[in-house]
């Protein structure tokens, strides 16, 4: 199967009841809208009989990669099979790679240099998280199911919100890392947008970078509803906390 082949899509979605549809990012929204109306055509000519949908939380609803995903939320909603949307949260590894970048050039010079503005943060969730309440609400719908019963999940949006880090938090998480005290400095959004194309980011990865770090150092996601992310889990989240230290040590020691 492949996005990109329309043709692939009806055959390999043959008898599958439960549909995991991951959105499919790393273009232009138009390639991304078109993919996904390719994906859900199909999956109503297959008879697909659900779909748990991978969207956005609703607290980045102003950031630039959300239209694509409220755009295909629409399309779901006036499909003939059951939905479900998982709108997950922003990935811990987007903060925790922005750390570990960082982590030789603070070991060198004691400086942490990101735009995060005065005080900004950013709520993020681990990956692995996200994909385990995936697989929590796969598996139910697919019992249900089974059991000749619309999933107890249809119909539902699901807000999985994460746990707001910002640069204080990856300061102190490098200074321990490298063993020296290590001080932030402000990164200006024009400075950030000259110097991603430099590190391989596509003209539309670098907007919606920008995208981001101007909600995060307005200040407009540092508080965020608790969402389902815990109540779906049936656990505690991992600790992002300590995802980034890992990642960070990673990085030192290769």
């Amino acid at each position: 199967m492949d996005f990109d082949e329309p043709g692939t899509l009806v055959g390999g979605l043959a008898g599958v009841g439960v549909l995991v549809f991951v959105s499919a990012g790393y273009a232009e929204d138009d390639v991304v809208r078109a993919r996904h109306g390719a994906l859900i055509d199909a999956a109503v000519e297959a008879g697909v009989r659900h779909v748990v949908y991978t969207s956005l939380v609703g607290s980045a609803e102003l950031l630039s990669i959300a239209a694509a995903h409220r755009w295909t939320e629409r399309r779901l909603a006036a499909a003939p099979f059951d939905v479900t949307v998982l709108r997950n949260g922003l990935y811990a590894e987007i903060a925790a790679g922005l750390a570990a970048d960082s982590a030789v050039g603070a070991a060198e010079t004691g400086v942490f240099a990101a735009p995060f503005g005065v005080d900004g943060r950013l709520p993020v969730v681990a990956r692995a998280d996200l994909a385990d309440a995936a697989v929590r609400v796969a598996a139910d719908s697919a019992r249900d199911l089974a059991a000749g019963r619309a999933s107890r999940h249809a119909g539902r949006v699901y807000e999985l919100e994460g746990t707001p880090i910002g640069a204080a938090d990856l300061t102190e998480l490098l200074a321990a890392a490298v063993g020296r005290p290590v001080r932030y400095t402000p990164v200006s959004l024009a400075d950030l947008r000259a110097f991603l194309p430099l590190t391989g980011q596509e003209p539309y990865q670098v907007a919606h970078s920008v995208s981001l770090f101007s909600l995060v150092s307005s200040g407009l996601l540092t508080d965020v509803p608790k969402g389902d992310l815990t109540t779906l889990l049936g656990r505690e989240p991992r600790p992002v906390r300590d995802l980034i230290t890992t990642t960070i040590t990673t990085r030192l020691n290769p």
